[in-house]
Order: C-alpha cells, then structure tokens, then sequence
C-alpha cells in the first residue's frame, strides 16, 4: 500500500518478509503498487489490483441532491440479497456489499433493490464503502446517491470515509462525491519453491 509519499507492505509469514525486505530495498515506494516493476524482483504468482486509496472529510464531501428516495435495510435483506445475485459474483465482490456492518442505503424500484451502499467499520475509525448497481441500471447516477447516503452516514458516526476502487466508473462516483485520491494498494501472492 503507498498513501503519499510512504509505503508499507504486509505479508504473512516470517519468509515472505525477509524475501520482500531483500528483494524492494532501496525501490521507490510507488513502484510497489505496480505488479510489472514487483515481477522483475519477485516471484509474484497473482495480483489483484492496483486499486486507488481515496478519502473525503466532511468539508470535503459533496453531498448528492436527488429525487430517489433511500430506504435504509439490513444487508441480509432479501432485496439486498437478490440485488447481490443479480450483479454477479465478481461484481458484488468486488463492491464488497455483503460484507458491510452499516445499514445498507438502498434505492427500489418495483420492489426491486437496483442500487445499495453501506460501509464496514476498520481499524482506526475508518469507513471502507461499498456500493453496488444493477448491471443494467448502471450509468443513470444510483451509484452516486446511495454512496452519498452512506458516506453521509459514516460522517455523522464521526468516521473517515475510504473508497477503494479498480474500475474507472467507481472512482469517478467517488470524485464526484468529494473523494480525493492519496494512494493505491496491490495484493499479490508470492510463488514460492518455482
């Protein structure tokens, strides 16, 4: 992960440390987000990302004005439930929508949850949104009013807001909402014994 100017890299086990340690000395911290520079050191096997690191305060936050109305459930809700079926397996993991412990800010129609949001409380007093639109309702602004109503949410509960996202779409929900850029993060998993 580099936020700024500074990186950190967390592993697993005591071997995995002594190879990173070895392997990155004296490499610029924004190279460890990139998997083509961590390849030439390192046996890397898969990876998965990078994703960008954003965050937004309260002075910072442009709340979205609209006409949805937002209805506050449960993520085990079955409307919640359906809408995570029906984005698709990597869709709704990559929102990370089922694994919130906020209310999920949810806009229905029909009966028919077509965007949700909610955040999970971190280490620290942090807020990890995540939000989550029907394929096809995609494009139309859902996204940007049912994050707003979780962010404002996590606000109010004195929380800093965190958006980490891969795709484009995503991040420029996030910037539209006041969130400002300030890293990125790269998982990966080493190959050991090659």
């Amino acid at each position: 992960m580099v936020l700024g100017a500074a990186g950190i890299l967390t592993v697993p086990t005591a071997e995995a440390a002594v190879l990173l340690r070895k392997a990155t000395a004296g490499i610029p911290p924004d190279t460890l987000v990139r998997a083509d520079a961590l390849r030439t050191v390192l046996p890397v096997a898969e990876v998965l990302g990078p994703a960008t690191l954003a965050y937004v305060s309260d002075v910072e936050f442009r709340p979205v004005s609209t006409d949805h109305a937002v209805a506050r459930l449960s993520v085990k809700h079955p409307d919640v439930l359906a809408l995570l079926a029906t984005a698709g397996h990597e869709d709704a993991g990559e929102s990370g929508l089922g694994e919130i412990s906020s209310p999920a800010f949810v806009i229905l129609d029909g009966g028919e949850a077509v965007a949700a949001a909610g955040y999970r409380i971190w280490p620290g007093g942090t807020a990890h949104v995540s939000v989550l639109t029907a394929p096809q309702r995609r494009g139309r602004g859902l996204a940007r009013t049912v994050a707003s109503a979780a962010v404002a949410h996590a606000l109010d509960a004195g929380l800093l807001p965190q958006w980490r996202a891969r795709p484009e779409p995503s991040r420029r929900v996030a910037g539209a909402l006041g969130f400002r850029e300030v890293g990125a993060q790269l998982s990966f998993r080493l190959e050991f014994g090659a």
